[in-house]
């Protein structure tokens, strides 16, 4: 049984274990508890491509079966140093991802130090609070190429096929020195550009689309640097032939931002 692919938008730091913030994710957070019980089975494992996990010339997989914390982010308070999510990882996973990457041409080695970041393990507490699910982080490779990316996430779609679950982290918008009121404007442009490059569109038009991204209204406002996009390259191209839905979206996020989520099958 085939397993959907998600880009899913992973909101700003530590943010489930900051209560003052809760208010902020009204709309992140039951569209991530929603993804558990919208799949066909429960996933044997989850494959993550996080945004902040950037590595240069080769692909990387963690490989620990028991991977620690990369606390990635900066004066939030200190109880967050502390977070733990204990969901093992799955060697076994990341060693498939590397024979298949490896079959393709695709620059791969495994990480057996890397620990989760907040790109993962964000969304997968959200999703699965009580971490049953082994996780396995892929990196991103820093030249953020939109052809590099599709082609890896090409490759990787068997995996769907074997109840793996699929899921791009990063941001559909992601300029930190315009958040809020400064970003309303570019965040609405390039979300409204995304819905219809993604929206009804064949794979060879999303692909085609995403490849020319810069040229979309607002899109270096929205993102400066494209580390928090290129995740939802891979994941287009890991839906195969299977239509783009959007299943979360918010129109004044963090006191003005426009985001969004997309769930592919």
């Amino acid at each position: 049984m085939r397993q959907p692919v998600y880009f899913v938008s992973h909101g700003g730091g530590p943010w489930p274990w900051m209560p003052e913030q809760q208010s902020l994710y009204a709309h992140l957070t039951p569209a991530l508890q929603g993804i558990p019980p919208s799949l066909p089975q429960a996933p044997a494992a989850i494959l993550m491509i996080s945004a902040h996990w950037i590595t240069r010339g080769a692909i990387q997989v963690a490989s620990h079966p028991h991977p620690g914390m990369v606390y990635d982010y900066y004066g939030f308070p200190a109880h967050t140093y502390g977070i733990r999510y204990p969901a093992p990882g799955s060697p076994a996973l990341a060693a498939r991802v590397e024979a298949i990457l490896s079959a393709h041409g695709i620059p791969i080695e495994q990480n057996p130090q890397r620990g989760y970041d907040h790109g993962a393990f964000v969304p997968a507490y959200v999703m699965y609070p009580q971490a049953q699910v082994p996780m396995v982080q892929l990196s991103i490779e820093a030249s953020f190429d939109p052809a590099f990316h599709h082609a890896l996430g090409t490759a990787l779609q068997p995996l769907r096929d074997e109840n793996v679950l699929i899921i791009g982290s990063g941001l559909s918008y992601h300029n930190l020195r315009r958040f809020g009121p400064p970003g309303q404007i570019p965040s609405a442009q390039f979300d409204a550009w995304l819905q219809d490059a993604l929206i009804g569109r064949t794979p060879k038009e999303r692909r085609d689309a995403l490849a020319l991204w810069e040229s979309a209204p607002g899109a270096r406002l929205a993102h400066p640097v494209e580390d928090h996009l290129v995740p939802l390259f891979i994941a287009d191209a890991a839906a195969g032939d299977d239509e783009a839905v959007c299943f979360h979206h918010e129109a004044n996020a963090f006191g003005g931002l426009t985001v969004s989520s997309f769930r592919y099958g």
